[in-house]
C-alpha cells in the first residue's frame, strides 16, 4: 500500500514546519501541507485567549479547552476526507496530548496508509530557535520538546538537533518510496 498521509509530530521550534516544505520539494508526486499553527490562525481571534479556546501561558504552557477541540475535530476529519478523496496529505502537529492526540488522529484516519514521523529536538536548541525567532511564546519549546513523545509510536524519527532539515526530509521521503513493501520496522537518525 502506498503511504496517503504523513503525520508529523514535534515540539514547538523543532524544525518541523521547515522539514514538510523540504519534504514537499522531494516527494515525487505533489503532497498537501495542514499544521496546527493554520488551525490556530484560522481560529476566531477570541478563541485565542479563552479557556474554551486556546490559552498560551506566559511560561510556554499550552491549554485547550473545549471549543478548541470541538474545532480541531472537525478539522481532523476534513483532512482525512481529503486524503480519502486522493490528495497525499502531510500534517504538521504538535500533540500536546502525547499518546493521546495520536490515538485521535489513529480513529480519524483509520483505513488510511500512514506515516508516523517524529521530529525530535535538543530543548536547549528548540530554545534558542525560539528566541531567535521571536514570533512564538518563550518557554514553549522547551515546555513541549518531550511531552508530545511520550506515548506516541513512530515509523520514523529524525532528530533536527544536528541534522538538516532537508537530511530529514530526504531520510522521510526515503521511507515514504519503500512505504509498498512490508518492511515498516522503525527508522531513526
Amino acid at each position: 500500500m502506498t503511504t496517503q498521509v504523513i503525520v508529523v509530530n514535534g515540539g514547538s521550534s523543532a524544525g518541523k514546519s521547515e522539514i514538510v516544505r523540504h519534504l514537499q520539494a522531494v516527494l515525487p508526486r505533489p503532497w498537501l501541507a495542514f499544521g496546527v499553527d493554520s488551525l490556530i490562525e484560522a481560529m476566531p481571534r477570541s478563541m485565542q485567549a479563552s479557556d474554551t479556546g486556546i490559552e498560551f501561558a506566559p511560561d510556554g504552557g499550552v491549554n485547550v479547552g473545549p471549543e478548541f477541540m470541538a474545532l480541531q475535530s472537525a478539522w481532523m476529519e476534513g483532512i482525512a476526507t481529503m486524503a480519502r478523496a486522493g490528495a497525499g496529505v502531510i500534517i504538521d502537529d504538535v500533540f500536546l496530548g502525547g499518546a493521546g492526540t495520536q490515538q485521535r488522529w489513529r480513529r480519524v484516519l483509520d483505513g488510511l496508509d500512514v506515516l508516523w514521523v517524529g521530529v525530535r529536538c535538543d530543548s536547549a536548541v528548540a530554545a534558542e530557535r525560539e528566541r531567535s525567532r521571536g514570533d512564538r511564546v518563550p518557554g514553549m519549546a522547551a515546555a513541549q520538546a518531550q511531552v508530545v513523545h511520550e506515548g506516541v509510536v513512530y515509523d520514523v524519527e529524525v532528530d533536527t538537533t544536528r541534522t538538516t532539515s532537508p537530511a530529514c526530509a530526504q531520510i522521510i521521503a526515503d521511507h515514504v518510496r519503500r512505504s509498498g513493501d512490508d518492511s515498516r520496522s522503525p527508522h531513526q537518525i
